[in-house]
This record gives C-alpha cells, sequence and structure tokens, in this order.
C-alpha cells in the first residue's frame, strides 16, 4: 500500500472546493474514474463534513497541539474504517483495497485518506502537517523537506509571498516616514 499516496489524498480532500457535485467529481484522479462516475448526492455532504474535520487535524498539527491531532484522527478512524481487500483483475495486478467491496464512495476515499493521514503522523509526527503561510491562500500541505521548514503550500504561494514582503520594503523605504511637526509658540517682541 502507497500510504503516502493515500495521505495524498486527504490533503487534496482539504484543499478541494466542494460547491457541488461536479467539484467533488474533480477530486478522484484517472485511476478511481468509477469513483467519479459513483459519487452521489449524499457523499457530498459527508465529504464536506470530513473536509472540515481533517482541516482541524492540519490546523492542529501546524500549531503544535499533538494530541488534539492524534484525538481527531483517532475519532475519524472509527468512523471511517479501514477493512483491508485485495483486488485486481489478473495475477500481475493484485492490489489492496482500504475498504470491502460495495462500500460508498465516500466510506472508501476516507477511509484510504484517513489511514494515510494517520500513518504519516506517526511515522513524521503532526509538524509534518503544514496550512500554507500565505494568507491568501490557506491550503494545506504535507512537509516533505529535510528538516521541516516548509511555510508553503507550493513554489506560487511562496513566490508571491515573498515578492509581496519585497515590494512593502521597498515602498516603506521609498516614503520614509514624515516627522511630525512640533508645535510652535508665538514668540513676543520686546522693546530694546
Amino acid at each position: 500500500m502507497n500510504f503516502d499516496a493515500y495521505a495524498r489524498t486527504g490533503v487534496d480532500l482539504v484543499n478541494a472546493r466542494l460547491n457541488d457535485l461536479d467539484d467533488l467529481r474533480a477530486i478522484f484522479p484517472d485511476e478511481n474514474a468509477w469513483m467519479r462516475d459513483e459519487v452521489a448526492d449524499r457523499d457530498l455532504a459527508i465529504f464536506r463534513r470530513a473536509q472540515k474535520r481533517l482541516r482541524d487535524v492540519f490546523d492542529y498539527g501546524t500549531s503544535g497541539r499533538d494530541a488534539a491531532a492524534v484525538a481527531e484522527l483517532n475519532a475519524l478512524l472509527e468512523a471511517y474504517p479501514v477493512q483491508p481487500r485485495i483486488s485486481g483483475h489478473d495475477s500481475s495486478d493484485w492490489h489492496m483495497h482500504v475498504t470491502s467491496r460495495g462500500s460508498s464512495v465516500s466510506a472508501e476515499y476516507l477511509a484510504g485518506a484517513v489511514w494515510g493521514l494517520s500513518v504519516w503522523l506517526c511515522e513524521y509526527g503532526s509538524a509534518r502537517f503544514g496550512v500554507c503561510a500565505d494568507e491568501r491562500c490557506g491550503n494545506v500541505y504535507l512537509d516533505t523537506s529535510s528538516n521541516c521548514c516548509r511555510r508553503f503550500c507550493s513554489e506560487r504561494c511562496a513566490t508571491r509571498s515573498h515578492v509581496a514582503a519585497h515590494r512593502a520594503r521597498k515602498r516603506a523605504a521609498i516614503t520614509p516616514e514624515q516627522p511630525t511637526p512640533t508645535p510652535t509658540t508665538p514668540q513676543t517682541l520686546t522693546p530694546a
């Protein structure tokens, strides 16, 4: 099983826009086209609730609240239990799935996402769960840097944020603060 791939499905869900069924269908990659075809309106509400709870996991991890991240993941593991099964079409294509046959799309997808994020947390710690530092973004990511120093979800956000900070510093240097005028007292003339 590729736990990193399952963990990335959790990231994809948290970062997805879920306004309607078409938005939900867009999160399924081609290798899960059957999910895209079978997803139903009832799944949309389930995915929205799970999306909020998974975002909480990233918020907890980013703020150093490991116990809260673990508690939320444990609750999600109960809600979306893993029931592994072997699947494939011939002897050269055997692979593992995380739920039993006949599970709903939401049950299968969320069991994998929660399982992947749980394994990720156990392997790397919740400090590797990140929320983009660009305040205009808010996307989440898994920090795969060698020294746990990643702050942005993408190069695009990092560049945009750094350019904005550079421009702000440049503006501040060009327009120095104007000194505040000091009040003057009227002078009285004295006869010589």
